[in-house]
């Protein structure tokens, strides 16, 4: 099954070529009560406006979990390894949904927009402290996520081993297009994950290339408690531009378009526009992070 926010906030179930609403005010709000009923009224898919899927509690932002990234990073003499176990939490305020567009953040903030695919789960119930044998019990079901990351910014933030705020800007954070269920993936480790700007394939990866296993990553983060609707990514793959030889080229610029796919999910699909065309009005005076 297929779950949608769309148009003004509304949840929903894809049946076909049709949006069926159910009776809950929010995605969290679904998981939380273990499901909904039906509310009645359907629309076209096509006339709907898909939003973010889900705006969870806590987005759990894990790291380092494909290994051909940390080796790429060794293209660049990166500071600090990209290896498992980093965590953090992202800024939920930076969520957009699919065709939603990333901006482009006024000039001196970052001239270095990269894009990161990611594989992201949904937490399907409380809980903490739990194995990765009992690890699966918990997931309800995946989505797409599109780590938007400033290099430049990224760079000074690693000289402490500790980065955030390079993926917490806003906007930078694309989720959807939905969420797939997870009785409708029976291997999150067998998908093919492909990423495109402007048509052109940038990152062809696997989900079988992790490093560490679904399961592991929700056991070691545990801990921390889930709640019912939180969302964590797995990390990105190799093929990013910041670690490529000509980096400056294959930045991201405003009339670039991005399109995450990962097999069995769909396509996350996001535009980059400029400051002025998302704001309606020019950048602040140049700023300097």
């Amino acid at each position: 099954m297929k779950l949608v926010t769309y148009d003004d906030g509304k949840v929903g179930r894809i049946e076909g070529d049709e949006i069926v609403r159910v009776d809950v005010p929010t995605m969290r709000e679904y998981f939380a009560r273990g499901g909904a009923a039906d509310a009645g009224g359907r629309v076209a898919l096509a006339d709907a406006t898909l939003r973010a899927p889900i705006v969870p509690k806590k987005f759990f932002h894990t790291a380092g979990n494909f290994r051909e990234h940390d080796e790429e990073s060794k293209n660049v003499n990166w500071s600090h390894p990209v290896l498992p176990w980093i965590v953090f939490f992202q800024n939920i305020d930076a969520i957009i949904g699919t065709d939603d567009a990333i901006v482009y953040p006024p000039d001196g903030l970052t001239n270095e927009m990269d894009y990161e695919l990611e594989l992201a789960v949904v937490i399907g119930k409380a809980g903490a402290f739990f194995s990765p044998s009992e690890a699966e019990e918990y997931i309800a079901g995946y989505l797409i996520f599109n780590d938007i990351t400033a290099r430049d910014i990224q760079r000074r933030e690693m000289r402490s081993g500790v980065f955030s705020f390079c993926k917490a800007i806003d906007t930078f954070c694309p989720l959807g297009p939905w969420i797939v269920t997870a009785d409708e993936i029976p291997d999150p480790h067998d998908l093919a994950m492909t990423l495109r700007v402007n048509g052109e394939t940038r990152q062809p990866s696997h989900s079988g290339r992790m490093s560490t296993t679904i399961p592991e990553i929700l056991s070691h983060y545990s801990p921390l408690g889930y709640s019912a609707g939180d969302v964590l990514s797995t990390g990105t793959v190799s093929g990013v531009a910041g670690f490529s030889e000509d980096a400056a080229s294959l930045y991201r610029k405003p009339g670039d378009v991005i399109e995450a796919e990962i097999e069995r999910i769909g396509v996350l699909r996001n535009p980059v526009i400029s400051w002025q065309e998302g704001h309606g009005e020019p950048p602040p005076e140049r700023v300097r992070w």
